[in-house]
């Protein structure tokens, strides 16, 4: 059963030329209006794939079965995949169908189209196209209405349902057929969009409580922190809702008193925030192996076949890969939805803790199945959508290297703002739409970063 985890420019020019060669063809011609290529950053130097540390990217050898250069370049590859991808999405409008990436070193982009007169503008950008007959709109909000659905029926027997775009269908994973059956005639979602997948285990929410950086709720059960944050002058952290109700009061894993619980969300979602005392500084860190510090760099979201690991106390750092967004589980507490899904393992004790790809935040643990010794599955609620909810903004590192700051700001972008992707915001007299999912910070500025916004 699905489980709820609960309660917790190194790399250098010749890595950088290197990665350039082989990225080429996914990031093809800057977009009208953005920055010429020699001036504007890529995209894997805006996400900062060089600040990964060597203890993520010998985990992700580890449980990729990659070589050093090998990750090195898919944190590389991924980055400009993905700014590649949004590109392609606004481009494509209603057709588009969903990208995601693939190989060892996340060297082939795929992008799904509802039209075959697509193809040729696809693979101008430096990606495969894969013409399907169900838009990614048409999935969405057939995964909508079972969310709806679910509301009203016991899904215990099918707890898993997510949008596959690799398959072009909406997939729903059950221990029982009858269950996924029922789910799907509730809903009114008919065979052609939908699959059912076998699976033997109910996730469930961990409940012995350790995690990265270890915190105490009201003086008994454990978490970890997730990532650290602020709210104006406030400081505090981000971490899963399961963890403690608002109002509840915190200690560290010094026994030192910590702070209190602002907000929490679960079921539903799973999310909250914790606001500490005077005593606690927030930073942009991320525990890692051995203790050393992996820093965060901005919360831009992986795509699908993305490398992501996740740091544990239980477990310490693993790796995966993100198998599926807009993703609903159910555990034995409710529904919660829409989180990600990935190949991650975890154990009791990891719950809370931080998900990050490269130096990019990606959410906090949630649940899961399985354990690090037969492999598993985990979920994760995706920063963002935690940062939005209450208002807060990532703490994190290098906020002021995005570039130089065009001429007469103004508009309507704003730091801080937690931005999705179509959204459009004016800058400097420009309107730009949103290619990547992130919250902004100084020296994202649109005309700096067009791997996060096109000009339009």
């Amino acid at each position: 059963m699905p489980h709820r985890h609960r309660h917790h420019r190194a790399v250098g020019a010749a890595v950088a030329a290197t990665a350039a060669l082989l990225v080429a063809g996914l990031s093809g011609s800057a977009s009208a209006g953005t920055a010429p290529a020699d001036s504007a950053p890529t995209a894997a130097e805006t996400l900062r794939t060089d600040a990964a540390p060597p203890a993520l990217l010998k985990a992700m050898q580890r449980d990729l079965g990659l070589d050093a250069q090998q990750a090195e370049r898919r944190l590389v590859n991924e980055a400009e995949a993905g700014a590649t991808a949004g590109r392609l999405r606004a481009a494509l409008g209603g057709d588009f169908a969903g990208a995601w990436v693939r190989g060892a070193e996340s060297g082939t982009l795929t992008v799904a189209t509802t039209d075959a007169g697509d193809v040729a503008a696809i693979e101008a950008r430096g990606a495969e196209a894969k013409v399907v007959r169900h838009s990614l709109a048409d999935l969405d909000a057939a995964k909508a209405r079972l969310d709806k659905a679910a509301a009203g029926l016991n899904t215990a027997d099918a707890p898993v349902w997510y949008v596959d775009t690799r398959t072009n269908t909406v997939v729903v994973e059950a221990i029982r057929p009858a269950a996924a059956r029922k789910l799907l005639s509730a809903a009114g979602v008919d065979d052609a969009l939908a699959r059912v997948k076998s699976r033997t285990e109910r996730p469930r929410t961990f409940y012995d409580l350790r995690g990265g950086e270890a915190y105490y709720i009201n003086n008994s059960s454990r978490c970890s922190i997730g990532f650290p944050i602020t709210k104006g002058t406030q400081q505090g952290f981000a971490t899963a809702g399961h963890c403690g109700r608002a109002g509840a009061s915190t200690t560290g894993a010094n026994r030192v008193a910590q702070g209190t619980f602002q907000g929490s969300i679960f079921p539903g979602r799973d999310m909250a925030w914790v606001a500490t005392n005077s005593q606690w500084t927030a930073t942009p860190y991320v525990l890692g192996a051995g203790g050393q510090n992996v820093q965060v760099t901005g919360s831009t979201a992986s795509p699908v076949g993305a490398s992501v690991c996740r740091s544990g106390s239980t477990t310490g750092w693993h790796c995966g890969t993100v198998t599926q967004l807009n993703t609903s589980v159910t555990y034995q507490e409710g529904t919660i939805s829409p989180v990600t899904k990935t190949t991650v393992c975890a154990e009791p004790g990891d719950s809370g803790g931080s998900y990050i790809s490269g130096s990019q935040a990606q959410g906090v643990t949630s649940g899961g199945s399985g354990d690090c010794r037969s492999g598993g599955e985990t979920f994760f609620q995706p920063i963002n959508a935690l940062l939005q909810n209450y208002g807060l903004t990532l703490k994190t590192t290098g906020g002021d290297d995005g570039g130089e700051e065009p001429g007469e700001p103004g508009g309507t972008w704003a730091a801080g703002t937690v931005y999705q992707p179509g959204d459009t915001v004016t800058y400097g007299g420009a309107t730009f739409r949103c290619l990547q999912g992130h919250q902004a910070y100084a020296g994202w500025e649109p005309p700096n970063v067009p791997a996060l916004w096109q000009r339009v």
